[in-house]
């Protein structure tokens, strides 16, 4: 690659876009997958929804993890090999997962083997991996990227439902394990690349003419800077733990959803390609808030969309509380999932504003992997809690609870620019 790239019609900036994208969406059909098959293995094999969740908890612990090993890859030896990588052990598991007959087997496969692989593809690292790529428009392009997940899970969650209601849930887990080996590895050869800094070039926006004067000026960089803070230095500042509740929480949420949204409703008699359905239709409302909340990030900062966010998500939770029928599943199923991820986005924005972007790769791993360690603890507790009491009200209200705490700790993040001159301390307040 070479500086003419950036001078063509075509910044590479957007290849990167359309790659990740791709990639994300096939992620996204194998991820939202498992709660098309919950109750056909649940059906096979006589297992609880507590061990079936406790398998997928396994699974989102191991690639929480992994998010901080793929970020220190990914700050040192770029994308490319980790993409690749973490493709074949994805590829392997879900292969794997189709020829299961124990629930061990299915800890191997799904729970470890997968989950390593699922880390070096899904929304944190794309979304870190195109923020490099601009300083202008940088909310609008990373939103674009991470909606292939949105795509992805309206496009291939009723056509794994198809398959697996009339091939069975096996076959599905195979034909996924095969597309996302063939897909992913052709992307990555051919399209990705790492930060432009290493390619001459220079994230889109980057030099912008200032108003009345012929002089380039430079936008707020996204390149190395000795003033960036590394993660041991963010881990002294409050508002990186207060950020880290919020996404804890915001995982259990997302993950309560998609995992037990498909068994709730077919528990009060929705046929299940309607609940499916209704998983699609989430993953598409999740287009739009994904859509909506880069460019709302550049407006106005990250802040206001997370809070607006979990006020909704205490209200969704107060309905299902009160009302569990077709209607408001699909209520639930559409606004739910306009929230489902709004923050996906906005954490390497607001970090890289907090913190800069020398480490960001590091800082949003390790975010990430509070993110879901949540999305896998509260979903096993949610199948816990069904086995023991026969339903989900329990569940709902605590979900509803922490939603609330996530509105408050929101409260607390302050938009202000650290930086490492000796101290952590100093501040420099950012306008967004």
């Amino acid at each position: 690659m070479d500086k003419k790239k950036q001078t063509g019609r075509i910044y590479y900036g957007w290849y990167i876009v359309l790659a990740t994208f791709m990639i994300l969406c096939f992620n996204a059909g194998a991820r939202y997958a498992f709660g098309v098959m919950f109750k056909p293995i649940i059906k096979e094999f006589g297992w609880g929804r507590g061990e079936i969740s406790l398998v997928f908890f396994v699974n989102m612990v191991i690639f929480g993890v992994s998010l901080l090993i793929v970020g220190k890859l990914y700050d040192r030896y770029g994308p490319k090999w980790v993409i690749i990588i973490s493709t074949i052990f994805i590829s392997a598991g879900f292969i794997l997962t189709s020829f299961i007959h124990s629930i061990g087997q299915f800890f191997f496969s799904y729970g470890i083997l997968a989950a390593f692989g699922i880390a070096g593809t899904a929304v944190p690292l794309m979304a870190t991996l195109t923020s490099k790529w601009f300083d202008k428009w940088r909310g609008f392009a990373v939103s674009l990227s991470v909606s292939g997940n949105s795509i992805g899970q309206f496009a291939l969650v009723p056509l794994f439902s198809f398959f697996a209601l009339n091939y069975g849930w096996r076959s599905s887990y195979l034909i996924i394990g095969i597309i996302m080996l063939v897909v992913n590895i052709l992307l990555t050869i051919f399209v990705i690349k790492g930060d432009p800094g290493h390619f001459g070039l220079k994230p889109y926006g980057f030099m912008e003419t200032k108003e009345g004067n012929d002089r380039l000026q430079p936008m707020a960089s996204s390149t190395g800077n000795t003033m960036d803070l590394g993660l041991k230095q963010a881990m002294k500042t409050s508002d990186f733990w207060f950020f880290t509740i919020v996404m804890f929480i915001c995982g259990g949420g997302d993950y309560f959803a998609t995992i037990h949204l498909i068994p709730l409703a077919t528990d009060y008699g929705i046929p299940p390609m309607t609940a499916g359905n209704m998983l699609a239709w989430y993953g598409l409302m999740s287009l739009a808030g994904v859509l909506i909340a880069g460019p709302a990030a550049d407006l106005m900062g990250s802040k206001v969309p997370i809070i607006l966010t979990f006020i909704l998500r205490v209200l969704l939770f107060v309905m299902l509380i009160q009302y569990k029928n077709e209607v408001s599943f699909y209520v639930f199923a559409f606004a739910f999932g306009f929230t489902h991820l709004i923050t996906a986005p906005l954490t390497p924005i607001l970090i890289g504003k907090l913190y800069g972007f020398t480490y960001l790769g590091i800082l949003t791993g390790f975010i990430n992997t509070a993110h879901f360690v949540g999305a896998g603890f509260w979903p096993y507790m949610a199948g816990v809690i069904f086995d023991k009491t026969g339903s989900y009200q329990l569940a709902f209200i605590l979900s509803a609870v922490m939603a609330f705490v996530a509105v408050l700790s929101m409260l607390f993040v302050k938009e202000r620019r650290y930086f490492a001159l000796g101290t952590v301390s100093k501040e420099n307040t950012i306008t967004s």
